[in-house]
């Protein structure tokens, strides 16, 4: 009895051990199927788990993983059916290799991968420690050199780096990747932290960020009223019970009242589905733009479009495959204030690598057209998501990891020149807006006072979770600073009027005095373009424009003015023709007066004479009387330009007032060219000022 009871215990133990090492077997490939479906918080859990016993690696089998390097090593086991799959980023001389490395090795490997994977940083850089230091995986120097980046720990990840790019054992794409993210790291450290008066708060748990997380902040047709993304309790799904809300992504939408923002409400559907939805804009006509995903095939996003009629949306339909391309991500569109752009992200064939930045068309009716990749100024190999366009600014913004930045995504912005479309270089917003986080989503309202964004910047439960900032920008500054100096000697000319007018009119001019230095200098309104001239009795005055419509930065503008002495004498005005025995001005002629038309606009104290001269061929009477006909018909045009009667006069002077005197002509060869040129000289077309009022502020404002 004693030998059957004893028996019957080892048997329910020897059960009971191969029930729990079949439970074990299933860590694996629970973590396995994670990971290649790249749910990749579940795939650290399990794999962390058979870490923690690895007993269960005794009979696992590990998955083949082809990574391309510049050596070959020998493996230490078998990988069944070897597939290689060749990148676009691979080298001919690069060679296929399989790590060298155990079980547990390739385990801890994948545990590191999948927490940075979902941006968990904190857990991640332990794991990759381990594996730097048992020298197994080549290219593990460089994605924990990542991890430390992401912790704020940029000397150690320098240092990382370092030996990474000199042992040179790494996958060729990395080893170039290694020199940016070390300027990435310098330009980390020599960053001043927080220079910029820019006030950054989390927004609240009530509103915007209830859930575990909250992102795409997005005006909806105007800064009072905003959509966003978020996961929370209450979303749409379709099972209640086997579906959990808080992991499933929808749209909302609030209002501000009275400087507080309102209780969000839920698109609902047909808009919100059991998918996800997210990342979403209006057209100027209300037509919505957003994204939607599954978890079931996380290699696949698309842009859907859905209309609204009186409130009520229409069922969303996919946009086409010119925005959507099967197998890759389309997402976070952004329609720009005309509603003539539509700009995205998308890993599509065609890109420099991982997301680009893609731009769209839209038609008068709304047809969106074929998209184009937004080229290198922009778009890098790293990935670049969640673009914005300034309106007033022509400014966009975006976030990229492969642009120097502070770690993970940074939000940057460029420029674009209206003129010939092109992109400035982008230029890091710095902190307090970015962070060694994940930074995205960037939005600011029309005059750049203030706006929001999201960040991962907090830790959470999951490791990567975005929440909704607010920044208000330090209050924009635009001073306008110069000097007046002579034109011929450089010396200061104090005692000057800076007249500063807006060119819309909308406000009234103001004017400014130079100091003993010629020095001058004024704040600036936002938002206005400014046309400004200097002027001193005795000079030409001098015309200038500066603009701060647009600007969203404080700035100083420079405008020197270098005056030149009014002459006593005639000024020649060359280029002033006439029709052969004719008062009639040729096209160029006016081309020409225009020119003299502007300068007595900016000198609007001075009088001029306008006079006609002739050679000294031909009957004295009728040289006169066609000169001064000529001279009028200057003077009746410059009239009909807007310059008033009583300050220009014609004269002609016929040839009573030659340049080179005829007895000096009657000396050259007839009909030579240097004849021909001497009579030519001669006829032309001057003027001269004749009369200047005194330049004061009182005359201005009368």
């Amino acid at each position: 009895m004693l030998n059957k009871k004893i028996i019957s215990q080892f048997l329910l133990l020897f059960v009971a051990l191969s029930c729990f090492a079949q439970s074990k077997k299933l860590w694996l490939e629970t973590a396995d199927n994670a990971f290649a479906k790249k749910d990749y918080a579940t795939a650290a859990v399990f794999y962390a788990k058979v870490l923690d016993d690895t007993t269960v690696l005794r009979s696992y089998v590990i998955p083949y993983e082809a990574q391309l390097v510049n050596l070959k090593m020998k493996s230490l086991f078998k990988v069944p059916e070897l597939k290689i799959t060749k990148q676009k980023d691979s080298i001919n001389n690069v060679k296929e290799k399989i790590v060298n490395s155990s079980k547990f090795d390739f385990v801890l490997y994948r545990l590191a991968q999948s927490y940075r994977l979902n941006s968990d940083y904190s857990h991640a850089a332990p794991q990759y420690k381990k594996c730097v230091d048992r020298k197994v995986y080549p290219d593990a120097p460089y994605y924990y050199a990542i991890s430390l980046m992401n912790l704020k720990k940029y000397q150690e990840a320098l240092q990382v780096l370092e030996t990474y790019v000199q042992e040179n054992n790494g996958t060729d794409s990395l080893m170039k990747m290694s020199a940016k993210k070390q300027s990435s790291c310098y330009f980390a450290l020599d960053t001043l932290q927080g220079r910029k008066l820019i006030k950054i708060k989390l927004m609240d748990t009530l509103v915007f960020n209830k859930g575990t997380t909250s992102f795409a902040p997005m005006y909806y047709l105007s800064n009072n009223k905003i959509i966003f993304t978020s996961a929370r309790k209450g979303g749409v799904v379709t099972d209640p019970e086997k579906q959990d809300s808080r992991y499933f992504c929808d749209l909302y939408q609030t209002t501000l009242e009275d400087t507080i923002w309102q209780r969000p409400t839920n698109f609902g559907r047909p808009v919100n589905t059991s998918l996800h939805e997210g990342a979403g804009v209006f057209t100027p006509d209300e037509v919505m733009l957003f994204t939607r995903w599954s978890d079931v095939n996380r290699n696949e996003a698309f842009i859907y479009m859905a209309r609204t009629n009186n409130g009520k949306f229409y069922e969303a339909m996919k946009i086409g495959t010119n925005i959507n391309v099967p197998g890759y991500k389309s997402q976070q569109p952004y329609v720009s204030f005309d509603g003539t752009k539509l700009f995205f992200s998308s890993n599509r064939p065609g890109g420099k690598g991982g997301f680009d930045l893609w731009m769209a068309p839209i038609n008068e009716n709304g047809m969106i057209g074929e998209a184009q990749n937004l080229g290198t100024n922009i778009n890098t190999s790293g990935d670049e998501i969640s673009p914005y366009m300034h309106a007033i600014s022509n400014t966009l913004y975006f976030s990229s990891n492969g642009w120097n930045g502070l770690g993970g995504y940074d939000i940057f912005k460029s420029s674009l020149n209206v003129e010939d479309s092109v992109y400035a270089l982008p230029k890091n917003l710095n902190t307090p807006v970015n962070s060694s986080k994940d930074d995205a989503y960037f939005i600011m309202d029309r005059l750049g006072t203030r706006g929001f964004f999201a960040s991962d910047r907090i830790d959470c439960p999951s490791g990567h979770c975005y929440k909704i900032y607010e920044f208000i920008n330090e209050p924009i500054k635009f001073t306008l600073e110069g000097l007046v100096t002579d034109e011929q000697t450089g010396n200061p000319i104090p005692g000057a009027l800076v007249t500063v007018k807006d060119v819309h009119d909308g406000d009234k001019p103001f004017f400014l005095i130079t100091d003993d230095n010629g020095y001058y200098t004024t704040p600036l309104k936002p938002n206005m373009e400014y046309f400004l001239k200097a002027q001193k009795n005795g000079y030409f005055g001098k015309a200038n424009e500066v603009a701060t419509k647009g600007k969203t930065e404080s700035e100083l503008f420079t405008r020197d003015f270098e005056l030149g002495k009014i002459p006593e004498g005639d000024i020649e005005i060359e280029g002033v023709e006439y029709d052969f025995n004719k008062y009639t001005l040729r096209p160029k002629s006016m081309e020409v007066l225009d020119k003299i038309i502007k300068i007595l606009e900016i000198n609007d104290n001075l009088k001029i004479e306008l006079s006609s001269h002739t050679d000294a061929r031909g009957n004295d009477a009728y040289n006169l009387k066609l000169s001064q006909g000529r001279a009028q018909s200057c003077v009746d045009y410059m009239i009909s330009k807007g310059i008033k009667k009583d300050r220009i006069i014609a004269t002609g002077y016929g040839e009573t007032k030659p340049i080179i005197p005829e007895a000096e002509i009657n000396k050259m060869v007839p009909k030579s060219e240097e004849f021909e040129s001497a009579h030519q000289k001669n006829r032309r077309t001057a003027f001269k000022v004749i009369g200047e009022s005194k330049i004061n502020i009182i005359n201005k404002t009368q």
